[in-house]
């Protein structure tokens, strides 16, 4: 804004200069002594609607997008009653989430039928949330965007749903190819919780 400013200066003085002698004509043959003030503010106005939008998505980012430490998930999801929810240990909970998102609570991944996985556990756009743009089931009466929060009460509640009618956390291919059948209590360890 300082710079349009600046340039404003500058042609507005030229414009005064140029237009005291003989007034410019465009091709019309109207007068055109505006033309400087009308492009100077039309310069800034960009540049500041530019540099607020800007401020806004840094804003909107910064505030909703967050990567857990494990000890601080594991705390998470031990009040949330994830630790043997469903048969499944707090380990196999905090394992699972790494694999799949690396804690990360906005990850998203598009798959090859378009449809899209949301959040720290990568729940699908087709079956389990709303995206608006597919035929979706919308199993969890949920909209995909508040599984990319750093709230996560809509993805424990929606994961909850996903173990309880799917075979267990056989949904989740990180949990299946890193997690199943392991010893996973160090998943935990060093966390202070039971």
């Amino acid at each position: 804004i300082q710079d349009a400013h600046l340039s404003c200066q500058s042609l507005t003085k030229w414009s005064s200069v140029s237009s005291a002698g003989s007034p410019e004509k465009s091709a019309s043959g109207t007068g055109t002594g505006n033309l400087p003030f009308q492009f100077c503010l039309q310069q800034a106005l960009r540049m500041k609607a530019a540099g607020i939008l800007t401020l806004i998505g840094c804003l909107v980012t910064g505030a909703e997008s967050k990567i857990y430490t494990r000890c601080k998930l594991a705390k998470i999801f031990s009040r949330a009653g994830l630790d043997n929810y469903g048969g499944f240990s707090l380990g196999n909970w905090i394992c699972m989430a790494y694999y799949e998102s690396g804690y990360n609570t906005t990850a998203q991944r598009v798959l090859d039928d378009g449809s899209i996985d949301y959040g720290i556990f990568q729940i699908n756009s087709f079956t389990w949330c709303r995206h608006g743009k597919l035929r979706e089931n919308n199993h969890c009466h949920v909209a995909c965007s508040d599984l990319i929060t750093d709230d996560l009460t809509d993805a424990i509640i929606c994961a909850k749903k996903i173990v309880k009618e799917t075979q267990g956390m056989n949904y989740w291919q990180g949990w299946k190819k890193h997690c199943e059948g392991r010893d996973l209590s160090d998943w935990k360890k060093g966390c202070e919780v039971s």
